[in-house]
């Protein structure tokens, strides 16, 4: 099963629209997660219309109308593995342990907020993935998605996609 990540669209503040190869990839990946912060509902429109699968969530910069069409949390098993998906999960510093304290069901926790990839395992063996943002690079280079496949209850290929438009 292959998945795509992504999080903080932040269009039309920090894009008019989504990048093409981002859109690409959604349409060959079979799940699409989405961490937050879209900040309109037309990209959770376009997304929805495109995607096979979206699971996804508001962020900070979510107003009423995308808080009553996506939950603050969203949980879905993938290929043997117990997925959740949160905007915020607060400091860099500390994040694996209060995590794993937070979603001590989850095999993998897909998050957003901070605009900078993260992959990072806790002590209990949660794996934190943040892909960045596709939109807004902040202070990082590039803008961001992540794609990985999951089968058998493992994850594999997981690679880190810089956008060059």
């Amino acid at each position: 099963m292959r998945l795509l990540l992504t999080s903080d669209t932040h269009v039309p503040a920090r894009a008019k629209r989504l990048p093409e190869e981002l859109l690409r990839a959604v349409g060959e990946a079979d799940v699409v997660l989405h961490a937050g912060d879209w900040t309109d509902e037309a990209t959770l429109d376009l997304l929805e219309s495109r995607a096979r699968r979206l699971i996804a969530v508001y962020g900070n910069n979510d107003g009423p109308a995308l808080r009553r069409r996506l939950p603050e949390i969203a949980r879905a098993e993938l290929g043997g593995l117990r997925f959740a998906v949160v905007h915020e999960t607060g400091p860099a510093a500390g994040r694996e342990r209060r995590c794993a304290a937070r979603f001590p069901d989850a095999d993998v926790l897909v998050f957003g907020h901070s605009h900078i990839p993260w992959d990072s395992t806790a002590a209990t063996g949660l794996r934190l993935l943040n892909p960045g943002s596709p939109t807004d690079r902040r202070r990082q280079p590039h803008r961001t998605y992540v794609s990985l496949t999951v089968a058998d209850g493992a994850l594999s290929d997981v690679a880190l996609h810089r956008l060059t438009v």
